[in-house]
């Protein structure tokens, strides 16, 4: 398997952050002649050119530390981030925080390429904390090498640098190429003698320190992890390297070492963007242990078209001694008998209840409990077992899933004593440690009871190929003698030692993403908790840590291993472009936890808390006040506070907030539906407000689900399934169709001029000059806050503007082209057209110029393809596999309700809007069927796939439309109707109108009543 690599906005806004703070700085490449240093060599027959050495160019005396602070500030004045008031830490320092998972090093490396494609700059070192980072550091470079080679033409040399390989670091000075070092900062910031030899004058060396070497060639520092690599003495030695600049990328910086932060992608937005997995807690929760020594665990609760159902677990009295057994029961289920007389059951432990709205089962001793509890007695080492038993549990589930998706499940054991997984007799043979075993009985157990569904056929023969002993494998430090050993022995003893394991690790990623069971049938891994760091697969969808109750792990450091989105069998990234709506079905990560799922959901939501601090907690007009909103032309408006005070009203009136400012249900509520209402003033800009709003802290977005909360997966109903009606409008429905765009390319250039003349206003900019006095000092404590000083004078400068650098040349043409994707005849034909009094405008700022343009190029072509786009059908339809390999799961009472005349037995809804519209379709006698459309039917259009929400099928006679495919909106208005949305309704008539010659009508609804306006009009 080959790894595949997306251009993703968010990845490439990072870089762009990055490469704007030096605007103004030229493209240079300058070269040096390098120290030959002394002592019995010989020199080539190009001396010179043996010797010359590229450095990367300093920035230029233009661009002063003002200009460069200006730069920071607009770019964090764009990305909602407090504005640096001066230039923070020692020489250039900037600061990029990203989510775990997302791809930090991938932005990284991109950044290397842009700074080099726009400066030349070609020396990088990337400084990491650790062997296990520094190991997947050079893995990603290693796998995307092809990746950026084909988007900018030139690879990147890298290495890793080793005390004793020192001819790498001449090459490093001397090559004209990108050039990156990789080190840990033990190789230079340890006492050994290993970390010394970077600042000796080594014989072997030709008498030189290696470190003057680098430090000549001005590299850029790229700090992975800086929390965890700058300590004070570290910070005295990157000094040493002389850096032009220092960028730092973390998904967890020290609040006291942030310096000038551009970018931000944290926690809460990657989640929200679907960027990485969704978090499921399965909790354990010991409870009654007062109360009752009979042991019982409630695995879950089975709901169906029958009566629900339980999964428990009870002590069993065998012939050889008592055991655990595993049962699915139902009402009146008697665990005394069932367990061969057991003392501990006779009282009256009869199944009296089972409900599904809160998982729970009654006895008629009148003891309750809820999936996921254990009562009676329960030792360290049953606990452990039931973990791993869930964990496997939830694998198997996940598997069926994806099964024939291609997509490869793995689940991560994490544990304290690598005794506990193998172990070792006097003469070195290994043997299953107490975890191993329970895995292996657990497994067995497990595979052995699976009842195989429709269509599993090839699944089940998939899981009898691999052997409970074959499907699981540790990776740990090894010893000389071949042992597995624990990480946690003195830094002399490991360091070598555990790049065995991180080899194991990081060599085998793309082994372990290989579904064929004989050259990769390993799935369970159990590795030791020091190794957190190594540990980063996309495919792991079970963490489980089995560790002693008194282990002190962080929570977000627990899932961090297993957030990135997974792959395919081809290796590509399964996210929203691929998946749509599906992503967060797929891509779900869940953590078999040692307690129960409050007290889990709580410390991790704490712990994401602390690193989203600086997202506001509450709405208030200092949200709104001097932030910069756009509405659908791209026009800006700045807030004031005047209108912070009329949007601070409606949410008031509408109750969207609380009397704290905390966003009520309601506003969830609301918005989901689609009839938000925004205050009149700023109507036109609802999208920014939206999104202005929903940068607050919200915790119950980031909420993990309770992986027993989803009590209902829907199944087809075979008889709906079977019914005429269905097949009918399914064979109606089902064609895929091809579209055509063809316009007049003279059209779009006029359309682009007249929106060009109208709306492209580019600010100037401007300088404001403030004086002020120190009239007295009051007191140490005035001089630290600035107090001392008294303004005098404030104004903005308005007769001289700031020149462009004029070294800066633009290509004003080859950028639109760039981002517009026209021909360079178009453009030039475009700048022609307008007036030039707004071409003019591009002196004044080229960079704004160039976006605003652009984007209003982009938004006239995407109108033009919309308005002249055709639809034709296809010979290929869509198999009714749609719906049943979807995975469609909910909560009963919650999200999910039982159904008449539905496809499936039970509907999941998204909101209360449809919600409401099932239960019209479900009470109407007009309607003999309907469907909500899984994610895996949809229509493509130009502005990305479109998954319709119903379809419905009405009785002949009844009705003047039979068959009719539904969106539902909770709002009416074309103008609250996003452009692309609109634009993906739009294709989807001209799609129904090509493969089904008007006998399926497409519209869209927001209730039944007006569905059934349109079918009986």
């Amino acid at each position: 398997m080959k790894l595949q690599f997306k251009h993703q906005k968010f990845q490439a806004d990072a870089a762009k952050a990055v490469v704007d703070v030096f605007t103004g700085q030229p493209y240079l490449t300058p070269t040096y002649m390098m120290d030959r240093g002394t002592g019995n060599f010989q020199f080539g027959m190009n001396e010179e050119e043996d010797f010359t050495g590229w450095r990367n160019h300093p920035l230029v005396p233009e661009l002063s530390n003002r200009m460069i602070l200006e730069q920071i500030q607009k770019i964090q004045r764009t990305y909602q981030i407090t504005p640096s008031q001066k230039l923070e830490g020692e020489g250039y320092n900037l600061t990029i925080e990203m989510e775990t998972g997302v791809g930090k090093t991938y932005t990284y490396i991109k950044t290397m390429f842009e700074l080099n494609k726009h400066y030349g700059w070609s020396k990088f070192i990337v400084v990491v904390p650790s062997i296990a980072i520094r190991e997947g550091v050079y893995k990603s470079f290693q796998v995307t090498q092809e990746h950026f080679a084909e988007e900018y033409g030139k690879k990147i040399r890298f290495f890793i640098y080793n005390s004793a390989q020192l001819t790498e670091i001449d090459r490093f000075a001397s090559d004209s190429a990108i050039n990156v070092m990789i080190i840990n900062s033990q190789a230079f910031n340890a006492r050994g003698k290993d970390a010394r030899r970077i600042y000796m004058e080594l014989d072997d060396f030709r008498s030189r320190r290696p470190i003057d070497i680098i430090a000549k060639t001005n590299p850029i520092l790229i700090i992975d992890e800086p929390q965890s690599v700058e300590g004070k003495q570290t910070k005295e030695r990157l000094r040493e390297f002389h850096p032009l600049m220092t960028l730092r990328y973390s998904a967890t910086h020290k609040d006291d070492s942030i310096y000038n932060m551009i970018y931000r992608l944290d926690a809460m937005e990657a989640y929200n963007k679907r960027l990485v997995k969704k978090i499921a807690v399965k909790g354990i929760t010991e409870s009654g242990s007062t109360a009752t020594e009979s042991y019982v665990y409630l695995q879950s609760i089975n709901l169906s078209k029958a009566d629900p159902t339980a999964t428990i677990q009870f002590d069993y009295k065998g012939a050889s001694g008592i055991r655990k057994v595993t049962k699915t029961v139902g009402i009146g289920f008697n665990l005394y008998d069932q367990s061969n007389g057991m003392e501990e059951y006779h009282n009256n432990f009869v199944v009296k209840s089972i409900d599904g709205r809160d998982d729970s089962v009654e006895f008629l001793n009148g003891i309750k409990i809820y999936a996921g509890d254990v009562i009676g007695r329960v030792s360290e080492e049953q606990l452990r077992r039931i973990q791993i038993r869930e964990t496997i549990l939830s694998h198997i589930e996940r598997e069926r899933q994806l099964y024939y998706k291609g997509i490869k499940v793995l689940s991560l054991f994490f544990i304290d004593e690598v005794a506990h997984y193998k172990q070792y007799d006097a003469n070195g043979k290994p043997s299953n440690g107490i975890f191993a075993e329970m895995f292996e009985e657990e497994y067995r157990d497990i595979v052995e009871n699976l009842q195989i569904g429709v269509g599993e056929t090839e699944y089940f023969r998939y899981l009898a190929s691999i052997s409970a002993e074959s499907t699981h494998a540790g990776y740990f430090s090894i010893d000389k003698k071949g042992k597995m050993i624990n990480s946690k022995v003195g830094r002399k003893e490991t360091t070598t030692d555990d790049v065995d394991a991180y080899d194991l690790i990081m060599k085998n990623k793309e082994l372990l993403l290989d579904r064929d069971p004989k050259r990769s049938p390993v799935r369970f891994i159990f590795s030791h908790s020091a190794l957190r760091e190594g540990w980063d697969n996309p495919n792991v969808f079970q963490i489980c840590t089995l560790k002693q109750s008194g282990s002190d792990v962080r929570k977000r450091q627990e899932v961090g291993r297993g957030l990135r989105l997974c792959v395919n069998q081809d290796g590509e990234r399964q996210d929203a472009n691929v998946l749509g709506n599906d992503v967060h079905n797929v891509n779900i990560l869940t953590v078999i936890a040692s307690e129960s799922y409050d007290s889990f959901a709580k410390g991790l939501q704490s712990e994401i808390a602390e690193t989203v601090a600086d997202r506001p907690r509450a709405i208030t007009a200092d949200l709104f006040v001097g932030k910069v909103i756009n509405d659908s032309d791209g026009r800006e408006q700045v807030v004031d506070r005047d209108t912070a005070y009329a949007i601070m009203y409606d949410l008031t009136i509408n109750r969207y907030i609380d009397k704290k400012g905390v966003l009520t249900d309601k506003y969830y509520e609301d918005k989901s539906n689609g009839i938000l209402q925004i205050a009149e003033e700023v109507n036109d800009f609802a999208a920014s407000i939206v999104e202005l709003i929903d940068s607050v802290y919200n915790p119950r977005a980031m909420q993990p689900e309770n992986a027993r909360s989803n009590n209902v997966e829907l199944r087809v109903n075979e008889e709906k399934f079977a019914m005429p009606e269905f097949q009918a409008l399914w064979s109606k429905i089902n064609a895929k169709s091809i579209y055509i765009v063809d316009f007049d390319i003279d059209e779009l250039i006029r359309n682009a001029i007249t929106s060009l003349d109208a709306k492209l206003r580019v600010a100037k900019i401007f300088f404001k000059i403030e004086s002020g006095a120190m009239e007295e000092i009051k007191s140490k404590e005035a001089l630290e806050c600035g107090a001392a000083f008294t303004k005098e004078t404030s104004a903005y400068g308005t007769q001289t503007r700031i020149p462009v650098n004029s070294s800066v040349k633009y290509d004003l043409v080859g950028k639109l082209v760039e981002e517009t994707k026209l021909t360079r005849k178009d453009v030039i034909a475009i700048l022609c057209g307008i007036k030039k009094t707004v071409f003019d405008q591009f002196k004044d700022n080229p960079e704004e110029f160039i976006i605003k343009a652009a984007a209003l190029i982009n938004e006239e072509k995407a109108t033009a393809i919309i308005q002249h786009i055709t639809y034709a059908a296809l010979d290929e339809h869509y198999s009714m596999k749609v719906f049943t390999d979807s995975t469609i799961k909910g909560r009963l009472g919650v999200n999910a309700m039982k159904t008449k005349k539905h496809l499936y037995d039970y509907l999941v809804f998204d909101s209360t809007n449809e919600r409401d519209f099932a239960i019209g379709l479900d009470m109407s006698t007009d309607v003999a069927l309907y469907v909500k459309l899984p994610n895996g039917f949809y229509i493509s259009t130009p502005v990305g796939n479109y998954n319709p929400d119903w379809a419905i099928a009405f009785y002949k006679g009844k009705v003047k439309h039979i068959y009719f495919v539904a969106e539902t909106k909770g709002s009416m208005s074309s103008m609250q109707l996003r452009l692309i949305e609109e634009s993906k309704i739009h294709c989807a008539r001209e799609h129904f109108k090509a493969i089904s010659s008007d006998s399926v009508v497409y519209d869209v609804v927001d209730s039944y009543q007006s569905l059934f306006n349109m079918v009986t009009r």
